[in-house]
């Protein structure tokens, strides 16, 4: 099989969230999942995407930690759909059907960008309670701000993040999680991890979840999505809109992530999409 390391939501190697990629050969069929959970362990990203070709336009992707098997991870379908634009099975332009855990999604390719509809956006439980407050912030390194608005809410498109807004550029950077409290912090609320950000000078985001075996992540498509949704209920944006934010400076991988969200008469709930460019570092042939 083949694969190839893809720095995702970049426009140059060594920047944005690298993943694996590995393409399953035409006609074949994905490997056992022991096998798929130890090779996204060897190639030790956060996650791998193992990308099978159904039909013309058409993709089953599945994603693995080095621990386990996740519904969806954004950063890796971007890199996954930009290995299959420069292998030459899709072109500019084509939109195409990816098939997940976490649903269908659509994944359109132009300009080299590439963006993908996220899974219908839910606001899962908002946490307010003042011990909710004090131990989420206190677990992240950080103290609850009584005058912080709005409160934190478990957020997804795809998969569960709390988002966790502070005050401050500063304030964000100097988070220092307890890791050991984080993932029984995410065991408890059934959440992937924390999505930290501050809307100040722009909008910065920090992801992490260590439960999954990922003390921190450059950039994250999911998590950034749930952001978008969760600014939109909160009325911080409205829709239609773009927005442009940056994650991975702390970890000196900037990374920059697109999202868009757009109203539709026929949803109860609006689009969202998300996406970005990539860089191609490395490519092999993986013998199992």
């Amino acid at each position: 099989m083949k694969f190839l390391i893809v720095d995702a939501f970049a426009e140059e190697t060594f920047g944005g969230n690298p993943a694996g990629v590995v393409i399953i050969p035409e006609g074949g069929d994905f490997p056992s999942e022991e096998t798929m959970v130890k090779t996204a362990a060897e190639l030790r990203y956060s996650e791998t995407a193992f990308v099978k070709k159904l039909g013309p336009g058409e993709f089953n992707l599945r994603y693995f930690t080095p621990t386990t098997e996740v519904d969806l991870c954004g950063h890796a379908t971007v890199a996954g759909f930009y290995v299959l634009m420069k292998m030459g099975l899709i072109g500019e332009g084509d939109i195409c059907v990816n098939h997940t855990m976490a649903g269908d999604i659509r994944v359109a390719v132009d300009n080299g960008l590439v963006m993908m509809d996220m899974a219908s956006p839910q606001l899962i439980k908002k946490i307010e309670g003042i011990l909710e407050l004090d131990q989420l912030y206190d677990v992240m390194g950080s103290e609850y701000d009584q005058t912080l608005s709005p409160l934190p809410a478990i957020v997804s498109t795809g998969l569960p993040d709390i988002m966790m807004p502070v005050k401050t550029k500063a304030e964000l950077d100097a988070l220092k999680p307890d890791m050991a409290a984080l993932s029984k912090l995410s065991e408890k609320y059934k959440v992937t991890g924390v999505h930290a950000f501050t809307l100040d000078g722009g909008i910065f985001a920090r992801n992490f979840a260590p439960l999954y075996g990922i003390d921190e992540e450059a950039a994250t498509g999911t998590s950034n999505g749930a952001l978008t949704y969760y600014l939109y209920i909160n009325r911080a944006i409205e829709a239609p809109t773009q927005l442009r934010i940056i994650q991975g400076e702390a970890m000196g991988r900037p990374s920059l992530i697109n999202t868009y969200i757009l109203e539709d008469a026929t949803r109860e709930t609006p689009i969202i999409k998300v996406g970005g460019k990539a860089a191609i570092l490395a490519e092999g042939e993986i013998h199992i």
